[in-house]
């Protein structure tokens, strides 16, 4: 193992995880959302057959910060919001998983 690496990963390890900024945290992604779809006039029942889900509940539940976007379904929902699906999965990345995000981009991205 190299040197200090034993340190930062004890260190990693025993940080609490900040469930309270999680959930807010989605929040924000199911805002963000939730304003891109209503900007393009579509209703939750619309984005839900675009993004070929049965039920259209569970966008409720996504813009509400009680799910997230499905990793394996990034693509549809980018065409259904008709964005880039890599700058559509940067920004949800944002909200998601900010720490990598943070080691990708820097927190000034």
């Amino acid at each position: 193992m190299y040197p200090g690496v034993f340190i930062m990963l004890r260190e990693i390890t025993s940080k609490p995880v900040e469930l309270d900024s999680i959930g807010n945290l989605r929040k924000k992604a199911g805002r963000w959302l939730r304003e891109r779809r209503c900007e393009m006039g579509l209703s939750q029942r619309e984005l839900a057959r675009r993004v070929n889900m049965e039920y259209y509940t569970f966008i409720s539940q996504i813009e509400a910060g009680r799910g997230r976007v499905p990793a394996d379904r990034l693509r549809d929902w980018a065409e259904a919001l008709e964005m880039d699906p890599k700058a559509f999965a940067i920004n949800l990345m944002k909200f998601y998983d900010p720490h990598m995000y943070d080691m990708i981009y820097g927190s000034n991205s």
